[in-house]
Formats: C-alpha cells, structure tokens, sequence
C-alpha cells in the first residue's frame, strides 16, 4: 500500500476518532435519530445536484445507505444517547474490522492471510484491554447497539468494495440520499413529532455547526476517501486502520469531554497499532503497490 494511501487512511481515521465527540455533542442537544437524519439529508443536498450518480448498480448504493448512513448511525446514535461513553463507542466499533474480513471472505472470496489475522487478533487483544477499562457500568442494550452499528459498517465495507473503483465522492453522496428518509420515519416513530419539531424550532447555529462536521467532514470527505481506498485495495488490508480511530476517539475524549486515559488504555492502543503494522507489514510484501492512473 503506498506511504499516499496510508497518509489519506490516517486522515479519515482521524476525523472519525473526533467525530465521536461530536456525535456525542449532537445527541445531547437533539434527538439522536433525528440527528442522524439531518446529517444524511445535509450530506446528500446539495451536492447530488452537482455529482452525477455512480456508474454501478443502483441497488450496491441503496444497500451502501442503508448499512452506512441508516443502520450504522441510527445503532450509534442510539447507542451513545442512552449511556454508552463517546470513548468506548469508539472502541467497540471497530470490531467492523473483523466483520468486514469476515463477510469479505464469504460474499467476496478474499481469503484473509495468516498474518493478517495474527494482525487482525494483537489489534483485537488491544481493544479488549481498552474496553476492560470501560466496560463496567456500561449497560448491555448500548453496548450490542454498538455491536450492530459495527456489523453495518462492516456491510458497508463489503458493498463498497464490491462496487469497485468508481467515483468515491458520487458513491457516498448518492449513498447518503438513501438514508434520510428511513431515519425521519423512525424518529417519528420512536421520537415522536412533538419532539422532532421542538427541536427543529429551536435549532440553534451551534446545533447547525455539528451537523455540519457530521455532514461534510466526517461522512462526505471521509467516506469519499475510505470508498476510493477501497476500490484499490482489499477490503482485509483497509478495514485495519479503523483500529486506530479507538486511540484518536479516547484522545479527543479528554481533551473536549475529559475523559481520562488511563494507563492500561493506553497500553491496549499500542497493542492496536502492533497489530495494525503485522497486518500491513504483510500486505506490502504480498500485493504490488497499486498506481494511479
């Protein structure tokens, strides 16, 4: 994988570290499946007025939305509006990894090598270390809503490799129209319009801004660039560097909501990057560099 690829990874996985904090902050002043709603309804308009759809299949980018931007946010949101720490969310969300390997090799072929998956288990010993810390106190609903936000990631994952290289910024956009609707049904459903339109009336520029971070940075810019890598590499040699969103996640956890780190953290995040670099130290051996045309 070139040192440009690795660089663009480490970008997105440190927007998505922070990105946890701010969904916090955004659950915290809105109801949490209407801010996932007015995320995906900000990140499909208006740029799908100037993205021409993707050249695959319109049902590979309904199925994208619907893991990515429907079940994935509305399983987090949920998740972290009823008590699960912006920290430990972070951590227990990238056991997608493993999912994406997982349904990779089922739905996709790719057979995962054995460093890979010592990689894939030095960097899972990390998150466990991370989350033995966190875990006590956390209730059990949060938790597996997490572990099903992590299952649509991983989906997602498998839907965008199977895409291939097409235009990674058209493919979220237009993946992102996918969602919208489903999440305002069910706010309506489970938060009720009382609620929905109490908070639309009093949408504030400080509201506004999160949405706008969840919307641009986090989701377009971030997805665009994690669909482009992976449509150039396989989808066991990307999904590994979400292992690094836990240690971004818990640094910006102290320095905006001061959560503390503790030592043991911070020994299960050196873990997570051993891991990361067996994984990726095998997958250069193994696969040419691929080159932009």
């Amino acid at each position: 994988m070139p040192l440009r690829h690795v660089l663009l990874a480490l970008l997105v996985v440190s927007i998505w570290g922070f990105n946890f904090v701010v969904i916090k902050l955004s659950v915290e002043a809105l109801p949490p499946i209407l801010a996932a709603a007015l995320r995906f309804t900000a990140a499909a308009f208006p740029a799908l007025l100037f993205v021409r759809p993707p050249r695959t299949s319109p049902w590979l980018v309904i199925g994208f939305g619907l893991s990515f931007g429907f079940a994935l946010y509305a399983f987090l949101n949920l998740s972290i509006a009823w008590g699960m720490p912006a920290g430990l969310s972070s951590i227990v969300l990238q056991t997608q990894a493993f999912f994406t390997m997982m349904m990779a090799f089922v739905l996709l072929g790719e057979r995962p090598s054995k460093f890979q998956i010592m990689g894939a288990a030095i960097a899972f010993a990390g998150i466990a270390v991370i989350a033995s810390e966190r875990i006590e106190g956390t209730g059990l609903l949060p938790l597996l809503l997490t572990l099903g936000a992590a299952v649509s990631w991983g989906l997602a994952n498998v839907l965008t490799k199977k895409a291939g290289r097409i235009n990674a910024l058209a493919f979220t956009v237009w993946g992102s129209l996918a969602a919208p609707l489903p999440l305002f049904a069910m706010s309506l459903i489970t938060e009720g319009w009382p609620t929905m339109s109490a908070a639309l009336l009093g949408f504030s520029w400080s509201d506004a801004a999160l949405i706008a971070f969840l919307a641009y940075p986090a989701t377009l810019l971030g997805g665009a660039i994690w669909s482009w890598l992976l449509g150039r590499h396989p989808a066991s040699v990307v999904a590994p560097f979400t292992l690094l969103v836990p240690i971004t996640g818990l640094a910006s956890g102290y320095l905006v909501l001061g959560e503390v780190v503790t030592q043991i953290e911070i020994a299960g995040a050196l873990l997570v990057i051993a891991g990361l670099v067996v994984t990726l130290k095998k997958a250069k051996k193994s696969e040419p560099p691929i080159r932009l045309d």
